[in-house]
């Protein structure tokens, strides 16, 4: 392998942000490149200010560079600038690091976080040299793999990806290794061979060795060929406190959109939220030890000069020791004054005594995320948590001297109405009304999100709502607040384009279809569609109709039990009856407590793999869990009641929007 860094020096003067392409950071690693070592060019398909903060591609690059016989390197969808400037220059997509060819590498492993950069990974692809299309790969070309969320349902992407990872990577990458230096050793295998190969490990789908079938414009299953596995199987970790990662963060030279030490806290959720992909496909809960989350936030600040930590997690506040994780953490005058960051958080677990262990350092913005505007809707979504706990939560927040939060909803779920809708902007109101208790001017920015349907989730089977819908409910929204601007003085409202949200609708439910639609899209030069000055939903729109496909079929329509999902040869390790008797409680308006605490529901995610959730704590965290309210201060029992489900029997009306 060669470096192009004296090719790319002489025009980095052309482009917007040079700073994006140099590497250099502190916590990089130089490898030791050698014929014999597996060579990994980690990609994440955006831009280097959203792809370097990822602690999944960090945590990645490490293990594998730590790992004898691996090397890892790391590169990020050049801006369209750069792109321009490759294309005329002759050059290929390179990685940061050693500024070697991309092609050159033993595998292309890309990070789908998110369904909108899927033409990103073709524009990364096209500029590598390597061909969009799996079936047009040779010898010489490296392997493309996925991962992330956006895997579980690779069948859009099918193909151009030679295999999909399923869960957690620290283990499989290495596994993965193994495969392909095996491979390698032989001299004379096909890449059929290594394909077939890959397809016994766990945790990785091939999709070329699977056939779709169509009928009458629907889908009737994807069936293995040969011997490839009926099911594929996500990987999971066991244990958190065995794999401490990332050591050495990346700190980088140019600005990025989270800017600071993050230090991940636990992974799964057992909430139940049934609007939540991240929360039912990481199941089950693996929280890090207290005292390795400590020594992890105390190092880390220490190695990078950081004075900001975030402890990242599907719900931070619920970490059996996050009082004193965030104690510890302002206490340590090592560091100077620290800023401890909660960005994701439950209200019913938010106290006045995290919220006075912040504001001892600087404070950092407040999301409170209630998802619904009223309790029918937060029974409906699974999201057990009252007015009363919002307010509390805020007043936690606003008596400690914090004077702006933000609030988080989604729009367009099943079952909603007008005054759900609306209910939202009553919720901020009142919470303004508290702010006042302590200050002058408090500040509530409101911002609404459309609802996407996500594979392996209660609401899989519901029909999104239309773009249309979607844009008048923002208009209830705006409406309201230009009717009574004196009444809501204090509230910001801001909301997310519903055409985007339609197009990651239809990458997030789509089968394997859709691969020519993508393509198109791409040839037409829709690259950075998760950007709003680039996303064009024409494009879409152009390429559907193009195929004979519509976003009626594929987005709006409700599916029904019997229907096959383009996903069901793939599995999260729940049991799909549990996740459609969970829709079935949704439309009844019924809500499940957190199985943390109490007997399992038999979900799936710990039973079917022998894994149980990994606390730090015997007890739920102070504030409560979800569905007991409880105040560990007050003592030490966990009230709850399990809600009865219906009869399995009974037949269920899918409602629309």
């Amino acid at each position: 392998m060669s470096s192009l860094w004296s090719e790319l020096e002489r025009v980095l003067g052309e482009v917007q942000k040079p700073a994006r392409y140099i590497g250099c950071e502190d916590g990089m690693t130089v490898p030791d490149h050698h014929p014999e070592a597996v060579a990994w060019l980690l990609l994440y398909p955006d831009t280097y200010e959203v792809g370097l903060p990822n602690q999944g591609l960090q945590i990645l690059y490490e293990i594998l560079n730590e790992r004898p016989g691996a090397v890892a390197e790391r590169s990020y969808a050049p801006w369209t600038d750069m792109a321009e400037v490759l294309r005329r220059e002759g050059l290929p997509l390179f990685s940061v690091d050693t500024h070697r060819p991309a092609g050159e590498f033993d595998i292309l492993a890309f990070n789908l976080a998110a369904e909108l950069v899927y033409t990103n990974v073709l524009e990364c692809l096209d500029l590598a040299g390597v061909p969009i299309r799996t079936a047009e790969r040779g010898l010489d070309h490296p392997l493309v793999l996925v991962g992330g969320h956006c895997s579980y349902n690779p069948e859009p992407m099918a193909d151009f990806v030679d295999a999909a990872v399923l869960g957690d990577g620290e283990e499989v990458v290495g596994e993965i290794t193994d495969v392909v230096t095996a491979w390698k050793a032989t001299g004379s295998g096909s890449r059929a061979d290594l394909l077939r190969a890959l397809s016994g490990v766990t945790g990785v789908y091939v999709p070329s060795l699977y056939r779709a079938g169509f009928d009458a414009g629907l889908l009737t299953g994807v069936t293995p060929i040969g011997d490839a596995p009926p099911v594929v199987e996500k990987r999971t970790v066991a244990d958190l406190a065995d794999w401490p990662y990332p050591k050495r963060q990346l700190v980088p030279l140019t600005e990025v959109v989270h800017d600071r030490l993050n230090v991940e806290v636990f992974r799964g959720c057992t909430r139940g939220c049934r609007f939540c992909q991240a929360g039912m496909i990481t199941r089950p809960v693996r929280e890090r030890p207290a005292e390795q989350v400590r020594t992890m936030v105390a190092e880390g600040l220490r190695r990078t000069g950081y004075d900001e930590v975030s402890l990242t997690s599907l719900s931070t506040a619920d970490f059996s020791g996050i009082q004193e994780v965030v104690a510890a953490a302002v206490a340590d005058d090592s560091c100077g004054q620290v800023s401890v960051s909660l960005p994701s958080l439950r209200v019913d677990a938010f106290t006045v005594g995290i919220a006075a262990e912040i504001q001892r350092a600087r404070r950092t913005g407040l999301t409170f995320a209630p998802e619904a505007g009223t309790w029918r809707m937060r029974q409906v979504i699974n999201k057990l948590i009252t007015e009363e706990d919002l307010y509390a939560a805020v007043e936690s927040a606003y008596s400690q001297g914090w004077r702006r939060v933000k609030l988080y909803f989604l729009t367009g779920l099943p079952t909603e109405t007008d005054e759900d809708t609306l209910a939202i902007l009553k919720m901020a109101r009142n919470c303004i009304e508290v702010g006042r208790r302590h200050l002058r001017s408090p500040s509530v920015t409101v911002s609404v999100g459309g609802f996407v349907p996500k594979p392996f989730t209660p609401f899989q089977w519901f029909g999104q709502n239309t773009e249309v819908e979607l844009r008048r409910k923002v208009g209830l929204l705006r409406d309201e607040l230009k009717r009574d601007p004196k009444g809501y003085r204090g509230v910001q409202l801001k909301w997310h384009d519903a055409r985007a949200s339609v197009v990651e609708g239809l990458m997030s439910r789509g089968d394997r279809r859709l691969g020519r639609v993508i393509e198109d899209v791409w040839r037409a030069g829709g690259v950075f569609q998760e950007w709003s000055e680039h996303f064009d939903v024409r494009l879409w729109e152009a390429a559907l109709e193009r195929h004979g496909l519509s976003f009626e079929d594929l987005v709006y329509r409700h599916r029904t039990e019997q229907e096959v999902l383009p996903w069901d040869h793939l599995s999260a390790g729940l049991h799909k009856d549990f996740l459609w008797q969970d829709w079935r409680d949704a439309l009844d308006e019924l809500g499940l407590e957190d199985c943390r605490w109490i007997p399992c529901y038999d979900c799936g995610a710990c039973t079917g793999y022998g894994i149980e959730h990994v606390v730090a704590s015997a007890v739920p965290p102070a504030g409560g869990s979800q569905g007991t309210g409880q105040d560990l201060d007050s003592g030490g029992n966990v009230p709850v009641t399990l809600t009865r489900r219906t009869d399995p029997d009974r037949s269920a009306e899918m409602v629309g929007a």
